[in-house]
């Protein structure tokens, strides 16, 4: 008899919490959204405004703020804003309070492709990404690039470019040839740096180090059209006028 009864009092239990289960979620899936917040992590990319974002949590022709909690679907805006060429990760979900918060990391571009008819950012992953109205990025120009196998090349080069900061600041362009080597527009003059293919790219950037180091403090960088490390253990260079090797 003592089990029956302590069956019964865990059964009642059980279906109390089951009702209290129940009406809670009712009673919060009925609760009104009552504001939207947008939050960007922190970065320098500038290519989507919350307002841009609101215009994406919409379902069914309609913005989600006013709309009960129950009704909104948040894989479905999550999916929404995530499809968007500028977001790289989103986070949808609402709060306690009746807050539908959106969390978003932007793709960050590392370089902007320009061919005869189009132009491009790239990122990290050599994902295109849409020139923007709203912000413009500050990386290399590079112009030369063809298809998917290109752009894989060139994400090596860049990583390698951005191990160095001052290369990273100071190559400003970058071209690739019919013979697949690469040649550098600078910021700090005229001349350009001729890397050639994608081989032995350490050894070449150390020599460009030990080159600046010298021509930046006997101040005579200015007076070369090219700067050649293509060649094996040697920087050749030709002068802005009379082109002659140094």
């Amino acid at each position: 008899m003592k089990t029956i009864t302590t069956y019964l009092s865990f059964l009642l239990l059980l279906l109390f919490f089951a009702f209290l289960y129940g009406f809670t979620t009712n009673k919060n899936g009925t609760k009104i959204i009552e504001n939207t917040v947008v939050e960007f992590e922190e970065g320098d990319n500038n290519f989507l405004t919350h307002s841009m974002v609101d215009k994406m949590l919409r379902q069914n022709n309609e913005f989600v703020k006013n709309q009960p909690k129950r009704i909104v679907n948040l894989h479905f805006l999550e999916k929404n804003v995530s499809e968007n060429p500028y977001v790289e990760k989103a986070t949808v979900y609402l709060t306690i309070n009746g807050v539908l918060k959106t969390l978003i990391k932007q793709r960050t571009p590392i370089a902007r492709i320009v061919n005869k008819n189009e132009s491009y950012y790239i990122d990290k992953f050599g994902v295109e990404i849409p020139l923007s109205q709203n912000f413009s990025a500050r990386v290399p120009f590079v112009s030369g690039i063809k298809n998917q196998k290109d752009i894989n090349e060139l994400l090596i080069l860049i990583n390698k470019i951005e191990e160095y900061n001052f290369f990273s600041k100071e190559i400003i362009g970058i071209q690739k040839n019919i013979e697949n080597q690469y040649i550098f527009t600078v910021r700090s003059g005229t001349y350009q740096i001729l890397f050639g293919k994608l081989e032995n790219v350490s050894v070449k950037f150390k020599k460009l180090i030990a080159f600046y180091n010298k021509a930046l403090i006997d101040k005579t960088i200015k007076n070369y059209k090219t700067i050649n490390v293509k060649y094996h253990n040697q920087v050749v260079c030709t002068k802005q006028k009379q082109d002659e090797e140094k």
